[in-house]
């Protein structure tokens, strides 16, 4: 039996790192076999490619060749380890997917959606997640959420108003696509949050998950 597909996603300071680690261990209890992976990255040659997006200054990139570099690592991330996994059965819960380009790259930084949704055609055909969970929080609580962590990331580093359209942008997708989208209050505290996630994944997916792992 294929496997399922998750995808967690949100501005920053969400919580998305910490909510997929809850979850996986959730479905692992339940005697699945589940992957976990990040994007932009998840496979050695798009971790490379993580490297040049998620550091320097933040223009460093045209929005195009930004949407590009994405796309380039995402296409290696299916091949080399979303659609093998799935293969065989396994679910995989990935720390962004290509809602984030949609967002970042399309509300973000300007870039059209049509052009992008052409990219995302030629990469991915009509491949979808299962289930995206939107991790919701207002822009300054992520932010500080994020600062905390110690040193930001080159996404951080870009000025309010664009992170205030990175969050209209994730709740426009979910808006416009109920049936995949989930959207969860991280404002909550940790565990009320994983709280909504398993009840999201018991209501769309029909997978009813222990309250610990």
């Amino acid at each position: 039996m294929r496997g399922r597909f998750i995808t967690l996603e949100g501005g920053e300071g969400a919580g998305k790192t910490t909510q997929r680690a809850l979850l996986a261990a959730r479905i692992r209890a339940t005697g699945r076999d589940v992957v976990e992976t990040r994007e932009p990255g998840g496979e050695p040659g798009a971790e490379e490619i993580r490297g040049l997006l998620v550091g320097g200054a933040p223009g460093r990139w045209e929005p195009l060749a930004e949407t590009l570099l994405h796309y380039a690592a995402r296409a290696q991330h299916m091949a080399r380890l979303i659609e093998p996994a799935l293969a065989r059965g396994a679910w995989v819960i990935s720390d962004r997917f290509a809602d984030s380009t949609a967002v970042y790259q399309g509300a973000g930084q300007g870039v059209a959606a049509d052009t992008i949704a052409a990219i995302s055609a030629a990469t991915l055909g009509g491949f979808m997640p299962d289930l995206t969970l939107v991790l919701d929080i207002g822009v300054e609580a992520g932010l500080a959420r994020a600062g905390r962590r110690g040193e930001t990331n080159r996404y951080e580093r870009f000025d309010g108003s664009f992170h205030a359209r990175i969050r209209e942008g994730f709740l426009a997708i979910a808006a416009r696509e109920p049936r995949r989208c989930a959207v969860i209050d991280a404002s909550r505290p940790e565990g009320e949050v994983a709280a909504g996630i398993a009840e999201a994944v018991r209501a769309r997916l029909g997978l009813a998950l222990p309250n610990e792992a």
